[in-house]
């Protein structure tokens, strides 16, 4: 049992991190006009993004002590 609450820990840590990395490459935006780069950041999305990255470690760590645990 506790296997498989690792694989379905570890399966949602990669969704989770997957999710993070593309909000935070979302979270900004740059255009160049004239040779100017204006850059935009969503500073709400970053904190977001980092918090779901964050999450997918903890889970991840969780999920693979899980698997990593002898049978009783």
């Amino acid at each position: 049992m506790k296997s498989v609450i690792g694989i379905i820990l570890i399966a949602g840590a990669v969704i989770l991190g997957y999710l993070g990395i593309t909000n935070l490459q979302k979270s900004s935006k740059s255009v160049e006009i004239l040779g100017i780069e204006i850059t935009a950041e969503d500073n709400k999305g970053k904190e977001i993004a980092y918090i779901e990255i964050g999450v997918a470690v903890i889970t991840l760590i969780g999920g693979i002590y899980l698997l990593g645990q002898k049978k009783r």
